[in-house]
């Protein structure tokens, strides 16, 4: 076995040092096959969020106005544009101060107007203090 001058070399050896350690060669693969993974699962994740905005739905709805008229109703004015050959049905839904839902009504769009502004009360169970589309599909 030899013997080393500890003050002269580096403190943790060198490759000559580890004669079991391998190549460098197969890092290039490893490195390719995580980067590889990393774009697949960035590509559906990102697909994954993109379906779920509504984007391919084909209605797009709009709020115009809400009002809450008492404790237990609300009303929204919103406007829905999809092909004026398809049927579409929205669902709303009204919020409390907590974000919890105290009412909830779907709309059915008929087939004839490509845009549409509809006025829709709400009966709810609690004070609402906001009212929203939570989508639109089109049937």
């Amino acid at each position: 076995m030899a013997t080393r001058d500890v003050g002269n070399g580096p403190v943790l050896g060198t490759p000559d040092d580890f004669p079991d350690r391998p190549q460098k060669g197969g890092r290039l693969i490893v490195h390719v096959v995580i980067g590889v993974l990393v774009a697949i699962i960035a590509g559906g994740w990102g697909w994954v969020m993109w379906s779920m905005t509504g984007a391919s739905t084909g209605a797009k709805p709009q709020v115009v106005t809400f009002s809450v008229t008492s404790p237990t109703r609300a009303e929204i004015t919103f406007q829905v544009s999809k092909p004026d050959d398809r049927v579409a049905v929205c669902r709303i839904r009204a919020l409390d101060v907590y974000h919890a839902e105290v009412g909830s009504k779907e709309v059915r769009i008929p087939a004839g107007e490509g845009t549409k502004q509809l006025k829709e009360s709400l009966d709810t169970s609690g004070q609402a203090t906001s009212v929203h589309i939570q989508y639109c599909n089109l049937v």
